[in-house]
């Protein structure tokens, strides 16, 4: 298993902001004025997960947008990660993980960033090679107090918390030495997407985007 390398980059590229949109677009014609406003506003790494039937359609068209960076999101198995990277995913993320993910992810050279809730599970990831890791349902197994107290035995893994995560919590994960950045959703609110909303959108992502890192 090659997972390091890959586990490092995929740190370095989502580290680049603050907060990952999490995307669900049901709208092929809405990927572009959206992925265009996320980045706009700062936010030019996005993840579109796999749960609408035009998934696909649009991680290829955000691809073509200049200086975004698309992953595909909830990666279920092996055929998921082949079809994201043909469509032009950059990387991968799934909700948890299992060995023929990491190999097909491995062998389709696509970074992934697997998921996991538990010490257990991150134990067992940090054994294929993982230190950087999708911490999900971040709010529903404890939030920002799991995390915390996860880091004193586990000190070499780093998190990308998602779910539940709001502009009322953020800070508070972004203020752990072991987190990167986190994924949400609020920045991109569906009746916003569906009314064309795009500059609301925009100042939605300026605001995540200012939040920074508050510690390293």
């Amino acid at each position: 298993m090659t997972a390091n390398r890959p586990c490092r980059g995929l740190e370095a590229i989502l580290g680049q902001v603050p907060v990952i949109p999490v995307l669900e677009i049901a709208n092929e014609a809405d990927a572009i004025p959206l992925a265009s406003a996320l980045a706009e506003g700062g936010l030019h790494v996005i993840e579109v997960t796999l749960r609408t039937e035009m998934a696909l359609a649009a991680i290829e068209r955000i691809s073509s947008v200049s200086g975004c960076v698309v992953g595909a999101g909830s990666i279920l198995n092996p055929a998921h990660a082949e079809a994201a990277k043909s469509a032009g995913a950059v990387f991968g993320v799934s909700p948890g993980s299992s060995i023929p993910i990491i190999e097909a992810c491995s062998s389709l050279e696509l970074p992934l960033l697997p998921g996991a809730a538990t010490a257990s599970e991150i134990m067992h990831l940090q054994n294929q090679g993982f230190t950087f890791l999708k911490f999900f349902p971040a709010e529903a197994v404890g939030g920002h107090r799991a995390l915390k107290a996860l880091s004193g035995p586990l000190p070499n893994v780093r998190f990308c918390p998602t779910g539940g995560i709001n502009p009322e919590n953020v800070e508070s994960y972004l203020a752990l030495n072991n987190v990167v950045c986190v994924g949400g959703s609020w920045i991109a609110p569906p009746e916003a997407v569906s009314e064309c909303r795009w500059n609301d959108i925009r100042r939605l992502a300026a605001q995540a985007h200012s939040l920074g890192k508050i510690s390293d």
